[in-house]
């Protein structure tokens, strides 16, 4: 397996993105932007096993990694010379409504997909990876 610094994912339902605005502090990297779940790894953790320790503690939903249905290595966008992972994957409504949005970021949003990968002030990589994950799972 490769060596990842983090992981990020587009979990969709229908033609909506699972989404978060930020958290709006002086220094934070894209403070008061719009992103997606995932985050820093721990120890050795796997990807998958980062990604769904980072979705279980900002919306409080335990997923399987069956769940993860697309996955690619991409050079890391906050940390030079590194590699994190870009997952895609669906959620359902029943998931949606038990969302228990956690401590980092201001507000959480099922957002349009299309909105979400032409926004202004969305994460522009992610952007980039949503739509190359969402193009090749055929979501959205």
């Amino acid at each position: 397996m490769t060596a990842f610094v983090g992981t990020k994912a587009a979990f969709v339902c229908g033609d909506h993105l699972l989404t978060y605005l930020r958290d709006d502090h002086a220094g934070l990297p894209w403070a008061g932007w719009w992103d997606l779940p995932g985050g820093g790894r721990e120890g050795a953790e796997s990807a998958e096993d980062c990604l769904l320790r980072e979705m279980q503690e900002e919306f409080g939903l335990r997923l399987g990694p069956e769940r993860l249905l697309w996955r690619r290595v991409f050079p890391s966008f906050t940390v030079t010379g590194a590699e994190s992972v870009f997952f895609a994957g669906r959620i359902t409504q029943a998931e949606i409504a038990a969302i228990a949005f956690g401590d980092e970021g201001q507000r959480w949003e099922m957002m349009p997909v299309a909105a979400f990968l032409a926004h202004e002030r969305a994460v522009p990589e992610l952007q980039r990876r949503a739509g190359i994950a969402l193009a090749e799972l055929g979501a959205g």
